[in-house]
C-alpha cells in the first residue's frame, strides 16, 4: 500500500489545524501542537500535516519569503458529505473561488476555496 501524507507550511499551526477540522470535520494527533500538526480523518489516516514555516530547517519550509505558499499545490479533498461540507465552507467566511458545480472530466461536484495561508483547497463530492 501506498499513502500520501502532504505536509503543508503555515503561519500558525493551531489556527490552521481548527480550519482544517471546521472544514473537514476531521481531528489532530497534536491538540497542543505550535510546530507541527496531522489532521486525520475517523479512522486514523492522515489526511494533512501542518508545518510551522522556519521550523526544522527543511529546505521547502525554511520562509515563506523564499517561495509562495501553495504555488503549484492544490490540496483536494474527496468527501462523504459534499453538501455538509459546502454549507461548513460558507460559514469559515473565507474566499470562495468556485462554487459548487459538476466536473464533467472527473464525473463528481466540486468546489474551491482558499485557507488561512493562501492554499487552494478544492473538495468533491466521492462520485
Amino acid at each position: 500500500m501506498i499513502r500520501t501524507e502532504p505536509i503543508i507550511a503555515v503561519n500558525d499551526v493551531k489556527a490552521s489545524a481548527k480550519w482544517y477540522m471546521s472544514l473537514l470535520v476531521c481531528s489532530n494527533t497534536h491538540p497542543d501542537g505550535e510546530v507541527f500538526d496531522q489532521l486525520v480523518d475517523s479512522d486514523g489516516t492522515i489526511l494533512l500535516c501542518l508545518h510551522r514555516w522556519g521550523d526544522h530547517d527543511h529546505p521547502t519550509l525554511r520562509s515563506s519569503q523564499e517561495g509562495k505558499a501553495g504555488n503549484g499545490l492544490m490540496l483536494f479533498f474527496r468527501v462523504d458529505e459534499f453538501d455538509e461540507t459546502w454549507e461548513r465552507a460558507q460559514s469559515l467566511g473565507y474566499k470562495i473561488e468556485e462554487e459548487p458545480h459538476s466536473n464533467p472530466f472527473a464525473g463528481h461536484r466540486e468546489f474551491s476555496l482558499r485557507d488561512l495561508d493562501g492554499y487552494d483547497v478544492t473538495i468533491c463530492s466521492m462520485q
